[in-house]
């Protein structure tokens, strides 16, 4: 009997731009913020465990913020992403405040999952449909011979604001609909009416508007937490000496290395849902005008 999977929701960095969690504005007339409707969607499709990985200074305003209304749907477990919680004989370089990313936030995790996991960002809207492909997908794969992992895709033109640039994970994938590499491009724009990126703010690359991106929406078995355990005295090794103030952990290059080993596949599930974010502070109308078709619609009879 395989194990139900946990989702994850990568909320340490949430409310930074806001300058704090209550200051973060709602996107409907209730009061509910992003994340509420992704923890929405995830019950729906049926998952019954969350860890939310926050930061510990932020845990009481989390807690009053989103854990309330979480905690009357599903076992919730909190997680806590800190700078100090690093392998024996590492130590925080001085003045380094800055988290070391996605990969560690996910590692954090260790202690509370004992079976399939999915990962999100907290401020992201992904869609319905992403929950449930997600959630078959963990409940109907085991490892064998590889670690078998999935990512959810988005096409690139259904992931843009048309307030500024955003970074994507640029995908392909083989014939056989397996992840094969993720380019990082930081600043993809509308253009005179063409999607493109740029690296140095004055040339800029034309890129297919349907071309698969990643939202950083992951599933996982359980060896993926014992191999970004096994890989993360490597990458401080070298980012201490590269970069000690701001390198990262990152998920997708952890990812990558399994791949480029032989050591896992991950299938892309392909959602043709709209993403929705507060990039910018312009989005919020957008978002906010989304939820409310939405909950018209009474896709969302939310209380």
């Amino acid at each position: 009997m395989m194990k139900k999977p946990t989702l994850v929701i990568m909320a340490a960095g949430m409310g930074s731009r806001y300058g704090g969690l209550k200051q973060i504005d709602p996107v409907d007339s209730q009061g509910h913020i992003i994340i509420d409707f992704s923890i929405y969607d995830a019950v729906k499709a049926g998952f019954e465990k969350i860890v939310f990985v926050i930061k510990k200074e932020n845990e009481q305003d989390f807690r009053e913020t989103v854990g309330k209304r979480a905690e009357k749907m599903a076992e919730v477990h909190y997680v806590f992403q800190e700078l100090t919680r690093l392998p024996e004989g590492f130590q925080v370089p001085e003045g380094r405040v800055k988290p070391w990313g996605t990969g560690h936030a996910v590692l954090c995790c260790k202690d509370v999952i004992d079976g399939p996991f999915m990962v999100i960002n907290a401020d992201d809207y992904y869609g319905r449909s992403a929950y449930r492909l997600m959630y078959d997908f963990l409940t109907s794969h085991e490892d064998d011979e590889k670690y078998r992992y999935a990512m959810m895709g988005y096409i690139l033109e259904n992931t843009l604001t048309e307030n500024g640039s955003v970074a994507r994970g640029v995908c392909t994938a083989d014939e056989n609909g397996y992840l094969t590499g993720i380019t990082e491009r930081t600043r993809i724009e509308r253009k005179d009416g063409k999607v493109v990126y740029t690296e140095d703010g004055s040339s800029y690359t034309g890129l297919a508007p349907d071309s698969l991106v990643s939202m950083n929406m992951w599933g996982f078995s359980q060896s993926f937490l014992t191999e970004l355990e096994k890989g993360f005295p490597a990458f401080l090794e070298q980012g201490l000496e590269e970069n000690p103030m701001k390198c990262e952990y990152f998920l997708p290059s952890a990812v990558s290395g399994l791949i480029d080993e032989g050591k896992a596949t991950v299938t892309v599930l392909r959602s043709a849902d709209k993403w929705y974010g507060v990039t910018y502070k312009e989005d919020k109308a957008r978002v906010a005008a989304a939820v409310k078709a939405m909950e018209e619609q009474g896709l969302y009879p939310m209380e």
